[in-house]
């Protein structure tokens, strides 16, 4: 028998969380609502062997960064054949001066594996070592893509501030 209570407990601590980290990634939190919506859905499925992991937020977190990097590379392939153009990842209104736009569009331009190394380790707090066990890399593999990612995103927003002078 499944543990309802277990699941419920888990889902009410992480859901918000996932999304939220989806969403930056995304550039697009309907759909990192929906891509976590649906990793919950397979963990409940399974729920009787993932509850017994030592972390089970962990499998359900790498299942909705999966399932995003899935749809991203998707909607790329169509938008390619669709148009022959290259996706934008973060459409949208400014809040906050051009700066939050800024962040948003500079982190969409970055490659897959540098943006989400930069949102889980600087905005979830995640260490090298573990995204490293998420993304199916090498640690030095994801040091190399925070740096590279570091170095892009420093040009992209002092190009931004000169813009803006």
């Amino acid at each position: 028998m499944r543990d309802a209570e277990g699941f419920a407990e888990c889902y009410a601590l992480q859901f918000r969380q996932i999304a939220a980290q989806l969403s930056v990634y995304l550039g697009d939190l309907d759909e990192a609502r929906d891509l976590t919506q649906e990793a919950f859905v397979r963990a409940w499925q399974r729920w009787d062997r993932i509850s017994r992991y030592e972390e089970p937020a962990t499998w359900i977190r790498r299942v909705a960064w999966n399932l995003a990097t899935s749809r991203l590379r998707r909607l790329r392939v169509a938008l390619r054949h669709q148009r022959g153009a290259r996706l934008e990842l973060v459409p949208g209104p400014d809040e906050h001066g051009g700066h939050g736009v800024a962040i948003r569009d500079a982190l969409a331009a970055l490659p897959d594996g540098q943006r989400r190394a930069v949102v889980l380790h600087y905005l979830v707090g995640l260490p090298v070592a573990e995204i490293a066990e998420l993304c199916r890399v090498r640690e030095g593999t994801v040091r190399t893509w925070l740096y590279r990612a570091r170095q892009s995103l420093a040009a992209m927003l002092d190009d931004f501030r000169e813009a803006r002078r």
